[in-house]
């Protein structure tokens, strides 16, 4: 027989029942979600924050230009001073 069968569940339930009464356990039961909600909220504040930190930390957040392509020799700093000798 398993551990925690439904027959194990509702005898511990009649007895905090019975020990705490119905307001108390309804109390509890509100609580309860109160915490997950808050909890879940918190969560969610805390993902955007993240979300935003790393938006402002992307190039093109702060006005930059993200330029796509490919360098060659050609663009290099020694074109610009004249004609570069090649092997042949």
């Amino acid at each position: 027989m398993d551990l925690f069968s439904i027959w194990h569940l509702l005898i511990i339930l009649a007895v905090v029942i019975l020990l705490f009464g119905t307001s108390k356990v309804r109390n509890i039961g509100s609580d309860l979600g109160g915490a997950i909600k808050s909890f879940r909220s918190a969560m969610k504040e805390e993902d955007a924050a993240n979300g935003e930190e790393e938006a402002a930390a992307s190039p093109t957040a702060n006005g930059g230009r993200v330029i796509e392509g490919r360098a060659s020799a050609a663009d290099g700093p020694k074109a610009k001073g004249g004609a570069r000798a090649r092997k042949g």
